[in-house]
């Protein structure tokens, strides 16, 4: 008899524990995985999360069932397992996270050879159906064993993308949220100028402080207050699983991701030259014009880090960005990375000697935007069904590539629906209008609650 599996996402893995998510299930996925990308070797890595080293042995256990071999790099972020699966040319990479899901869930990412990526689209879809089936036929001989450490390679990668030796003696507020960050942190800082406060620091599957997820509003003043307090040139947090980073200026102003993917755009095409430059369609006409100015070519992509990557590796782009703080680089297998933009900010600091309030306040001003704003709602689909009627005669264009993109003469915005969680999330921008951006956003909010 076939079980329904909906801890399956568009492209990951994400449930409550036991019942969306167990041993058992894990041990299944294993084996479904192994069977659907056939590895040969497979780097696995787990969380900080309470259950993430039971359910990674699961996993293992499945992979090695069907004759899979495993390199278990331990406790890391995911994105070290994209590093890692690239950089010991292995045949796959499973990360156990639940990244900024609630404390009782947990979830795979998969990548295959190579760090490309696993999604609904591109084998995902098919590792579910033989993991709901649970009908398999052990291998002939059972997968081997080996942990390994890839820390030190890893560290010395991401120091690669700055000139140590260019750098300014910043002082840095980081908060790792209890997270995975703060061990990379603790690596890196012997081979930077860098003064680092050390924000909830420790890992700690507990989550004392709350699960980390700067994108939400509530989760940012710890960062804020503790920048104007030290009086530091900027502040950074990152969610539990580290692949997404955020940023505060010196005066504790938290920096919209999108403006961040503009700043790093613009870094990327100015040492490069023309190149493309990949985006999702949540907000866009920031980064468009930042990518046309500079020779480069902005190329727009589903949201969803697999869907990204994608896309990446389709038109050969340098960097890709999204505007909740993933940040994607050619360089890094096209994966994501919560790391490199940081260094990659200071950097520019440096070279610049301005803060980086003023490296991203034209851009603010240009394009002014709303930041994500999420709703529970009961029918999503309906909710965007009522939305395109009341805006469809206005709009200049319509675009549904992800959730409903309309575009107005001076100002846009995109309403979609999670893909991994039960909430709808609304974007709005301008054309440098801050009023007109505060008013469409009230009027959609209005319409979304009603």
């Amino acid at each position: 008899m076939t079980e329904n599996l909906d801890c399956f996402k568009a492209y990951d893995v994400r449930g409550r524990i036991p019942d969306q998510l167990n041993e058992d299930i894990a041990h299944r996925i294993g084996r479904a995985y192994a069977a659907v990308i056939q590895p040969g070797t497979v780097v696995v890595g787990h969380d900080i999360r309470l259950t993430s080293e039971s359910i990674k042995q699961a996993l293992i256990d499945g992979l090695r069932t069907q004759g899979v071999s495993v390199q278990d790099i331990g406790l890391c972020g995911t994105e070290e397992i994209y590093f890692a699966t690239a950089h010991l040319g292995v045949g796959g990479g499973i990360v156990v996270t639940a990244s900024h899901n609630p404390k009782d869930y947990n979830g795979m990412k998969f990548v295959r050879e190579g760090s490309r990526p696993t999604s609904g689209d591109s084998g995902l879809a098919d590792i579910r159906v033989l993991a709901e089936r649970n009908q398999f036929v052990p291998a002939a001989s059972r997968g081997g064993y080996e942990a390994v450490d890839t820390r030190a390679a890893y560290v010395a990668h991401l120091l690669s993308y700055v000139d140590a030796s260019a750098l300014a003696p910043l002082k840095i507020v980081c908060t790792a949220g209890n997270g995975g960050a703060g061990a990379v942190i603790d690596a890196l800082e012997p081979h930077l100028p860098f003064t680092f406060i050390k924000v909830h620091h420790e890992p700690d599957g507990e989550f004392p402080n709350g699960v980390p997820n700067p994108l939400l509003v509530e989760n940012r003043a710890v960062t804020a207050e503790r920048v104007i307090a030290e009086g530091a040139d900027l502040g950074i947090a990152w969610d539990g699983d580290f692949d997404r980073c955020f940023f505060f200026d010196s005066s504790g102003h938290f920096i919209e991701g999108y403006y961040i993917v503009g700043l790093l755009a613009e870094a990327f095409l100015s040492r490069l030259g023309p190149q493309k430059i990949v985006h999702d369609p949540r907000l866009t006409w920031n980064t468009q014009d930042i990518a046309r100015t500079g020779g480069g070519e902005p190329v727009l992509s589903k949201t969803g880090h697999a869907f990204i990557k994608e896309r990446m590796r389709e038109v050969d782009a340098v960097y890709g960005g999204e505007m909740s703080a993933h940040h994607y680089f050619r360089d890094f297998a096209y994966c994501d990375s919560g790391m490199i933009p940081w260094l990659l900010i200071a950097g520019l600091i440096s070279q610049t000697k301005q803060p980086l309030s003023e490296l991203v306040a034209a851009r603010e001003s240009a394009f002014p935007c709303s930041g994500e704003i999420n709703r529970q709602v009961a029918d999503p689909a309906a909710l965007l069904a009522a939305v395109e009627a009341r805006y469809g005669e206005q709009a200049v264009s319509i675009e549904k590539l992800d959730g409903l993109g309309m575009e107005f003469a001076d100002w846009r915005f995109n309403l979609r629906m999670s893909n991994t969680e039960p909430v709808v999330r609304l974007n709005v921008e301008t054309r440098g209008d801050q009023p007109l951006m505060e008013a469409k956003t009230e009027e959609l909010l209005s319409l979304i609650d009603a």
